[in-house]
């Protein structure tokens, strides 16, 4: 004997928003709550192998002029900068003392083409010396 009917069950209805709001929640405690990883400004330049390559003392003077493997490619001291501003920044610094020395610091893997732009500015500069920094081969 059967008193009562079986009455038809309605499937379960899940509600999106509440579903987004929890996301939300989370998504903005992960946000706050990571740590963020610091830029270093200082660039790691494997500079070119050369068996004529001469021990020097630095020249605090000098002009140091870096080529990176990665664009930009051009430094000037420890600042990335354009072409045009590296000019600029030659021109400059031969007015302030015409005897000034560029020294170029080239990164091993730097693109030729790169490297012989910034030998050009640093002509077209008319400082008193250009010097290009290689280390000896086997030193690390």
């Amino acid at each position: 004997m059967q008193f009562t009917r079986h009455k038809r069950r309605r499937a379960p209805s899940v509600i999106i928003v509440s579903l987004i709001d929890v996301l939300l929640v989370v998504l903005i405690f992960l946000m706050v709550s990571t740590t963020f990883k610091k830029v270093e400004t200082a660039l790691r330049i494997t500079m070119p192998e050369s068996k004529q390559a001469k021990p020097g003392a630095a020249d605090p003077k000098a002009v140091v002029v870096g080529v990176a493997s990665n664009a930009p490619y051009f430094l000037f001291g420890d600042q990335r900068v354009t072409l045009d501003r590296l000019q600029k920044e030659l021109a400059a610094a031969t007015q302030t003392n015409p005897q000034v020395t560029v020294t170029i610091k080239p990164d091993r893997m730097a693109p030729v083409g790169e490297f012989m732009k910034v030998l050009d500015a640093a002509k077209a500069a008319n400082p008193g010396d250009i010097k290009i920094l290689a280390e000896k081969p086997g030193r690390e």
